[in-house]
């Protein structure tokens, strides 16, 4: 069986619960091992809007995690091969910092790694509003060859809780790296899904 590595960045923006979810639905795939690095930011974040432990629980899903001062670690070398990483959320620092190439922290460095290696890299970008140096960034890092993803409600799905819109969400970015011969997400079928 084929392993894919997959990395989860976590950085400071606003959305928890969305970067536990998909660390829960990668840990769910047989096939996956994940590896994991935190800002500071993050972790505060983390505890704020899950709790205490919380952060604990999402370790505790990685194979690995690695401290966001580790420049030298493994997934910051190209070497170190990966089916994709995810940045949930993705702080406009964070994304500043990889339109710019400022790979200063692990976060940063192991998402320009991606880049560089033409890796698929998904950012959900969590900010609003938007203003003009948020959506340089982000039409730079797509340039790039990133997905820039905003963590929006499928609303057309009618989700019964926020449980529900985390779900799908987490389901979406997952589905971007392609390695699940199925995707988590549930299709579109049109208004036959109504």
């Amino acid at each position: 069986m084929k392993v894919h590595r997959v990395v989860l960045g976590v950085s400071g923006a606003s959305g928890a619960a969305i970067s536990l979810r998909i660390a829960e639905r990668l840990a769910a795939i047989e096939a996956v091992e994940l590896h994991l690095v935190v800002s500071a930011a993050a972790e505060r974040t983390f505890a704020h809007e899950l709790g205490d432990g919380a952060l604990l629980s999402l370790e505790k899903l990685a194979a690995c995690r690695y401290r966001i001062d580790d420049i030298g670690a493994a997934i910051a070398s190209g070497s170190f091969r990966t089916a994709g990483m995810i940045v949930a959320p993705c702080s406009m620092r964070s994304l500043a910092g990889l339109a710019a190439g400022l790979a200063d922290t692990l976060l940063i460095r192991a998402a320009d790694v991606h880049l560089k290696e033409r890796r698929p890299l998904v950012l959900l970008a969590r900010e609003t509003p938007l203003h003009l140096g948020h959506l340089r960034n982000m039409v730079s890092v797509t340039e790039m060859g990133a997905v820039v993803m905003p963590p929006v409600p499928a609303f057309y799905r009618r989700p019964e809780s926020v449980d529900a819109i985390v779900d799908h969400i987490a389901a979406r970015a997952i589905d971007l790296l392609r390695i699940t011969d199925e995707p988590l997400a549930s299709e579109w079928k049109g208004d036959a899904d109504r």
